[in-house]
């Protein structure tokens, strides 16, 4: 048993029990594993342990990824979710390889991630990013401004809008995390109200250090990277 199997189990066992705790449905949250900066025969591992989303922030690396797997190891077919901020003229390669992107906070992208989508590809899932905590260090946008994106979004034939996303601030105390996860939980309902065409039933948020009370407010998927892969490796970053 590799460590990469080990840390996958343990923090399943974790998800479940989080799930017990507050009485959510066994399955109804996914582990996205968070490969960035790791190499091919990390994410290797981790997928021959049966984990099969995976979570990359920076275009070029992670668009290599998913053309290396889908050459070499397309037996696995592994679904790939981009994570992290998408500059203008990096969107095509985005648009080209990933199945989802969690992070579309401007409408320029959203437009941009439409119109290069291949012709032949499902159309894209996207999940809005918003800025809960107001902290000018991190992407994503007001609360106000959800309902006009995902008008935009809605309308747009290769994006298919599924809910939010959202990087809360750091802090350690249970009840401070769990009143911002909720706050996203309440926006992601009135997000599904206003648009019932939409399959809107996904929840971005949680991770190693919040993810219990990311679980109990409703997030149907939690990012963890460090707790599968270990410490990162940033000095190769693309």
């Amino acid at each position: 048993m590799t460590s990469i199997q080990q840390n996958i189990e343990q923090i399943t066992s974790q998800i479940e029990v989080a799930q017990q705790k507050c009485g959510r449905g066994r399955g109804s949250v996914q582990l996205l594993a968070v490969s960035k900066t790791k190499p091919i025969e990390a994410i290797l591992e981790a997928a021959q342990a049966g984990q099969t989303a995976f979570g990359e922030n920076y275009v070029q690396e992670g668009a290599n990824k998913v053309i290396h797997f889908a050459q070499h190891h397309p037996e696995l077919n592994l679904e790939w979710h981009f994570i992290g901020p998408i500059q203008s003229n990096k969107s095509r390669h985005v648009a080209e390889n990933f199945a989802w992107v969690h992070t579309v906070d401007r409408a320029k992208i959203a437009q941009r991630l439409n119109d290069q989508r291949p012709q032949g590809l499902e159309p894209i899932q996207v999940l809005i990013q918003v800025n809960t905590s107001g902290e000018s260090s991190k992407s994503g946008i007001d609360n106000e401004e959800i309902f006009a994106i995902a008008e935009l979004i809605s309308s747009l034939p290769n994006l298919t809008l599924r809910g939010l996303m959202s990087i809360p601030a750091n802090v350690s105390d249970y009840q401070s995390q769990l009143a911002a996860f909720t706050q996203l939980a309440q926006l992601k309902d009135k997000l599904a109200q206003q648009f019932p065409e939409q399959n809107i039933d996904t929840l971005s948020m949680g991770m190693s250090g919040d993810m219990d009370a990311a679980i109990e407010a409703g997030s149907t998927m939690v990012r963890i990277g460090t707790a599968i892969f270990g410490a990162r490796d940033y000095s190769n970053k693309a």
